[in-house]
Parts: structure tokens; C-alpha cells; sequence
């Protein structure tokens, strides 16, 4: 992670430390491509709102629910290659040592998967990048029709979108609580949700006619027979039930647009 360090000399110094002490301001910037939209939960070192920036994605860890609250990632021709499945399930070594990593046999005989926020499907172009995709930080537990139907579904379609030429910034999680697995060490979310960010073309401009997908999906077996756009919703309305602010860093004039619109496939 690259940071931004602002050169201040002598008593202007000063003034500015103080400043930042009373406003709890810092100098470090992120500048992960993947939260170049903005960290939808401020997340920081909260140990329930945990940023952990990698380089094939940023997410905010939940250590007392034992999943991420959300996951972040920029999907675009580059991240797209011929790499198969790396199917190497592993704790996250960089969470914080008062946090509990969860296996990959946490998951075993409770009837979820070990669901993908960031595909890996979406980081098939180097050995290193799919394999970061199956950190446990990035699974959570999900129920087979999802996963592997609805959910599979709207990650394939995403990548469809790239290969017609758009850029995507995606960011994904869970939502309530269905149950707890693993000892009670992993919240099983009863929704999952999605919100995508769709480019006309890498580096467009964004403008009120910019494109949004959003999905508010139930993590169980009803979904079985149906299709993901079944469970479109607008942005607004996975905020609402997230209490997390999406997409930030647009100018809110154009964020408000864009962001109360249904999208219709």
C-alpha cells in the first residue's frame, strides 16, 4: 500500500499537527485502486471494522463475526486471464492477533459453502492473484443455490460486462444474522448483496447516466430456480440496509443519480 506524505517546514508544522490532533485527521491516504470509490464503512483498526488492503483486493474484517463486512475489488481486462482454480483454502495470516482466522474446515458438515466475495474467477491472470481470492478473510458461509446458481450467475455476468470493454468496481458482503457455525466463531449472514459500479470504459468519466447494478439476495434455499436479476434493488437500498455509503468519492450530485436508480438488464 502506497501512502501520501504532505511536506509542511517549521512553525506552519505545528499548527498543522494540532490541527489534525483536534480533528483526528491522518496523513496516511489509501491508494488502493480497489477503494478508489471510497472504504464504505470507514473502516479503520476497529476490530469489527478492520480495513486490511491486499493487491488484489480491500475488504473490512469483522472479528467477532468471524467474516468481512465487506469485500472491494476493481475488475477490469488486466485482472482476466487462463489461470485455473488455485482451490488453496487458508486463514488470513494478516489479521490482527486478537481475532480468531478462521479455517477452511470451520466450514465443514454445516451445509454452506465457503462462498467467494471476490470471485476467483475475477483474478484469473496470475497464479499469486487467484490464489489470494481463496483467503478465508474473502469466503463466507453460503447456501449451495446461491452460490453456486444466483451468485455464480451475476459474477459471470460481471466479468461479460468487462469483456465488452467496461471497467467494473465492485464491493460485496453479507447482511443479518441466519445463524452461527464453527463453535459459534462464524455468523451465517441471511443476505447477501452487491453493488456494482459499470464504466462505459476503462477510465471514463462518470456522469448521472453512468451505470449501477445492485442486488439484495436471501442466503438460503429459496433462491433455488431463479434468476439474480429476481433480486435487483438500487444502490439507496442496500445503504439503507447496510448503513454503509457506497461510491463516496463521486460527486454527491451525480452519486445521488446514480445511486436511486433500478437497474433493468
Amino acid at each position: 500500500m502506497k501512502t501520501s506524505r504532505i511536506a509542511i517546514k517549521g512553525d506552519s508544522l505545528i499548527t498543522f499537527i494540532l490541527i489534525l490532533s483536534l480533528i483526528g485527521c491522518s496523513t496516511t491516504v489509501s491508494r488502493s485502486i480497489h477503494l478508489k470509490y471510497g472504504n464504505p464503512s470507514q473502516a479503520n483498526n476497529n476490530l469489527n471494522n478492520y480495513l486490511i488492503e491486499k493487491p488484489q483486493y480491500a475488504l473490512s474484517y469483522n472479528c467477532e463475526a468471524g467474516i468481512s463486512n465487506w469485500v472491494s475489488w476493481q475488475l477490469d481486462p488486466s485482472w482476466l486471464g487462463k489461470i485455473d482454480r488455485a482451490d488453496d483454502f487458508r486463514p488470513d495470516s494478516s489479521l490482527p492477533e486478537k481475532c480468531y482466522a478462521v479455517k477452511p474446515n470451520d466450514y465443514r458438515g454445516t451445509g454452506y459453502d465457503r462462498g467467494h466475495l471476490a470471485p476467483s474467477g475475477d483474478r484469473t491472470n496470475t497464479e499469486t492473484d487467484n490464489s489470494a481470492t481463496f483467503i478465508m478473510s474473502n469466503m463466507i458461509p453460503q447456501s449451495p443455490p446461491s452460490n453456486r446458481e444466483v451468485w455464480r450467475e451475476l459474477e459471470e455476468y460481471s466479468r461479460d460486462l468487462v469483456f465488452q470493454g467496461h471497467e467494473l468496481y465492485i464491493v460485496a458482503g453479507g447482511a443479518g444474522k441466519a445463524e452461527k457455525i464453527a463453535k459459534s466463531k462464524v455468523t451465517v449472514p441471511e443476505y447477501t448483496w452487491k453493488v456494482i459500479l459499470v464504466l462505459d470504459k476503462p477510465g471514463a468519466e462518470i456522469t448521472d447516466q453512468t451505470r449501477t447494478i445492485a442486488v439484495w439476495i436471501p442466503n438460503s434455499e429459496k433462491v433455488k430456480n431463479t434468476d439474480w436479476r429476481d433480486y435487483i434493488v438500487s444502490v439507496d437500498d442496500v445503504e439503507k440496509k447496510t448503513g454503509y455509503d457506497f461510491f463516496k468519492n463521486i460527486p454527491q450530485k451525480i452519486q445521488n443519480t446514480i445511486e436511486e436508480k433500478t437497474d433493468r438488464v
